[in-house]
């Protein structure tokens, strides 16, 4: 599921100029059963099947004997929320290992004594840890040094200031009657980021506005915006 994802796009061409080495590990390689299974039933009964402990540990324990230790995140809807700011941590780091789980979800011993966190994309259902894995990995890689062509564009995100992103135009300047403001064509490039900065606020607080609480904002925003 995931060779293929990261081949493409920033990540594939992260990996291409040595910006950042992924390695995918099958845990089926790690089973000791003759089918290599990873899954059994639950104990206590229940539908569905749970992820064995035993390849889960094997894997990490031969991948952490070739380097340093490093942290092990598990793929979890009980973890913490995968920000920009978690993002940010990730990509400071020498190395780290996710974990993908499926089915009813992972023996309870690998999140109590393997794994050393837990992140959610958020608060639904996947299908499985791949599709978190591959959002946690793209949302990391972007963030080194060398993996964007232009690294100022990362400042002015959505979440990377800890606001949303201001509205994005581009040619023509009139598309069927809809005009691109006036000010995005004057050249002034002060006007221009005093624009910027009051469309990203105002975006952020109708839209977001749990997001203002922990924003770098001016006492005279704080003001604007009618917040303590």
């Amino acid at each position: 599921m995931l060779r293929g994802a990261l081949a493409e796009s920033i990540t594939g061409r992260a990996q291409e100029r040595g910006v950042v080495r992924i390695v995918l590990h099958d845990l089926r390689e790690y089973s000791t059963d003759r089918h290599h299974a990873v899954d059994d039933t639950p104990y206590g009964g229940g539908p569905g099947m749970v992820m064995k402990p035993e390849p889960f540990f094997a894997a990490v324990e031969a991948i952490q004997a070739e380097a340093s230790p490093s942290p092990v995140i598990l793929l979890s809807p009980q973890g913490q929320l995968f920000t920009q700011a978690v993002a940010q941590e990730l990509a400071s780091l020498p190395r780290f290992l996710l974990l993908c789980g499926r089915y009813e979800g992972v023996d309870e011993r690998v999140r109590e004594h393997l794994a050393t966190r837990e992140l959610s994309l958020g608060d639904f259902v996947l299908s499985g840890g791949e599709p978190a894995a591959w959002a946690v990995i793209d949302a990391v890689v972007r963030l080194l040094p060398g993996a964007v062509g232009s690294p100022e564009s990362l400042e002015s995100e959505s979440h990377a200031q800890g606001l949303l992103e201001y509205p994005q135009y581009t040619r023509p300047p009139e598309f069927r009657g809809w005009r691109v403001p006036d000010v995005l064509l004057s050249g002034d490039h002060g006007a221009i980021a005093r624009w910027r900065r009051r469309q990203s606020l105002s975006r952020t607080q109708e839209r977001r506005p749990d997001l203002l609480g922990n924003a770098p904002l001016t006492e005279q925003e704080r003001r604007e915006l009618g917040l303590p």
